[in-house]
């Protein structure tokens, strides 16, 4: 892999440019919010704009289902369980996650046998309570084994306060997070799982003939909103982890211990409004722009430009315009024969050694393999020469 560090003079001009506009164009006043506990949080680098009482412990309610569904994805990974594998819906889970229960539930029919993928679907898009204690007593054996293995995997987290005592989130005196928790806790999701977030924007889903809407109030109208969770009990008030992703940039928020649905959703959009104000969009490539070149072996070149395939936009606050750094990574040198339009590698901005954003970069041309055999034998030998 070859790094080039690519903080150009056209890459700087726009920078300093874009800089001055910042500093003429107001910024966003000081935040404040009616919640009790809150944060905003940069989805790629763990960056936290706004927290408020963030390591304070409280009641999670449904919230926590989020760690519920990620041992879901780790069995998922490690092939113990597939989508089609079949989970009982024993009486337990139908009394005290079912339709008797009068809680949140996918009305799943008791001693049914219901498939993962269904499941899944209950819990992240209905917040089901029948379908996570099914899972979890799949699983684990029961519910108490599986919340444990929530605990654990917590830890291995760093998630260092945060403790399970069921799979839903219903009211036990034990069961607490912090909203930093649940915001880590959101970002590794992201992170490690994108072929099973899809699920997190999923507006409805049916079950037993029963059509129930995702309850996240950001999905509805909120510009980039793809998910997470919501959660509600009488002792936790109302709960939401929210994602949204505007310009590449993906914010996450946490609030908790609203007081009602609608100042949940008023304060959550509110802080991240606040956020994404922070950002300027820049255009710092446009498409087809060259950002560097790399050398190839064995072709009638020895070297050919890598471009930006479309342009490239960035969203950066000011104190971000300031420190970031411009990386070009491809895994080189490239052997002939070289196709135009071929992927090449990345460009990545950088802030304090983390990513904030990444962009494809591709060869501009064909480069085709030399004719002369000496020359491609001379061009070998200085290959090999120089370790490959």
């Amino acid at each position: 892999m070859i790094i080039h560090r690519v903080l150009a003079f056209i890459f700087a001009s726009v920078l300093a440019i874009a800089g001055a506009a910042a500093q003429t164009a107001p910024l966003p006043p000081p935040l404040d919010t009616t919640v009790p506990r809150a944060i905003l949080m940069d989805a790629r680098t763990g960056l936290v704009f706004y927290e408020k009482n963030a390591d304070e412990l409280m009641a999670p309610a449904s919230t926590s289902k989020l760690m519920t569904a990620l041992l879901v994805f780790d069995a998922l990974k490690d092939g113990r369980i597939t989508l089609d594998t079949e989970f009982l819906i024993s009486e337990d889970a139908w009394r005290r996650g079912g339709a008797p229960s009068g809680g949140s539930t996918m009305y799943a029919t008791l001693n049914s046998q219901v498939k993962l993928s269904d499941l899944i679907q209950g819990v992240i898009v209905q917040s089901a309570n029948d379908a996570c204690i099914a899972i979890a007593q799949g699983i684990a054996g029961s519910e108490p084994a599986f919340a444990d293995r929530m605990t654990e995997k917590a830890r291995a987290l760093g998630l260092t306060q945060a403790v399970f005592r069921n799979s839903t989130g219903l009211p036990d005196p034990e069961h607490k997070m912090t909203t930093r928790e649940l915001a880590l806790l959101a970002q590794h999701i992201i992170k490690t799982y994108p072929e099973y977030y899809h699920y997190y924007s999923q507006p409805e889903f049916t079950w037993n003939k029963i059509s129930q809407k995702n309850r996240n109030p950001l999905l509805v109208d909120y510009q980039g909103a793809d998910g997470m969770k919501t959660g509600y009990t009488k002792e936790a008030g109302y709960n939401l982890v929210g994602s949204a992703m505007r310009d590449g940039r993906r914010l996450i928020i946490v609030v908790s211990g609203a007081a009602s649905i609608e100042e949940r959703r008023k304060e959550a959009q509110k802080i991240l409004d606040w956020g994404f104000r922070q950002f300027r969009p820049i255009e710092v490539y446009g498409a087809n722009d060259r950002v560097g070149r790399a050398r190839v072996w064995g072709g009638d070149s020895r070297w050919v430009d890598l471009v930006t395939p479309q342009s490239i936009r960035v969203l950066l606050s000011p104190a971000e315009q300031q420190k970031v750094t411009v990386d070009l990574h491809y895994t080189g040198p490239l052997m002939a024969p070289v196709k135009a339009g071929e992927k090449a590698g990345i460009i990545q901005f950088n802030l304090e050694g983390r990513t904030v954003a990444e962009f494809p970069v591709e060869t501009a041309r064909d480069v085709t393999p030399v004719s002369s055999m000496w020359l491609k034998a001379w061009d070998s030998l200085i290959y090999m020469a120089l370790g490959g």
